[in-house]
């Protein structure tokens, strides 16, 4: 559990990706924090089970299905939960995928569509809330990175290309909307246990290098990079905008 803010308290956020991994994590701190939460995700069973989890315990918190490379489709989700709830206040951009690709074999298509989830949808996630911070003067965005760039991570030259992007995008964002109140910042997590890595990329090779490269010799944990999205967004991090935060165990 992290840190409770009480000006978190009914201010609505909205979270991209937030029916599983990190995402799942995030909407479950926001949740306790007792916001008005509202999550977008392409995988409709995982995400109706979560929402109605977090409902049934009193939370408020409402899922729209969208596929977000869908620029037309995302633009329609965040209207929709604009008049359910209220303007957005904390956008949280999570949703991503870390499909491996060798450069060799990469194709046109497949390069746009790795940039479209990884990198496009969170520009154009925060074009349609701005407007809306703008009018209250005040917002918080957070754009999840990566720590695979820094590293030199290879087998997804794709995915390392959006992450690193993604710095450029919330420095450029942070400068523009500054002088309305809006503060954009970054999260860089490193090697993180969700369910999906542990299914798809976790080998005891892998579990090797984590040992070796980190400063911390253990698994870090969805909540870990949750509890770091909370601050971010709350008052108390007042005065931080325009940088990265990497939450990695002290592998960079």
């Amino acid at each position: 559990m992290s840190a409770l803010y009480s000006e978190l308290k009914e201010r609505i956020v909205l979270v991209t990706g937030g029916g599983s991994g990190i995402g799942e994590a995030i909407v479950r701190q926001f949740a306790a924090q007792q916001a008005r939460v509202a999550f977008i995700d392409v995988a409709e069973g995982p995400a109706l089970a979560l929402a109605q989890e977090l409902a049934g315990s009193g939370a408020s918190v409402h899922f729209e299905h969208c596929d977000l490379t869908d620029v037309a489709a995302l633009r329609r989700a965040i209207a929709a939960i604009g008049v359910r709830l209220g303007p957005i206040e904390v956008l949280v951009n999570n949703a991503a995928n870390d499909e491996r690709h060798a450069s060799d074999a990469l194709t046109e298509a497949l390069w746009d569509r790795l940039m479209a989830v990884n990198l496009k949808q969170q520009f154009f996630c925060a074009q349609a809330v701005l407007p809306g911070m703008q009018a209250v003067g005040r917002g918080a965005i957070i754009n999840l990175g990566s720590i695979s760039w820094m590293i030199g991570q290879g087998g997804m030259v794709a995915y390392t290309a959006a992450k690193s992007a993604i710095l450029g995008l919330t420095r450029s964002l942070a400068r523009d909307y500054g002088p309305y109140g809006i503060r954009v910042n970054a999260v860089a997590p490193g090697w993180i246990m969700t369910p999906r890595q542990l299914e798809k990329w976790v080998t005891p090779e892998t579990e090797r290098e984590i040992t070796q490269r980190q400063c911390l010799k253990r698994k870090l944990q969805p909540a870990e990079v949750a509890n770091v999205v909370v601050f971010l967004a709350s008052d108390a991090a007042s005065a931080c905008t325009s940088q990265q935060y990497i939450i990695d165990g002290g592998w960079v």
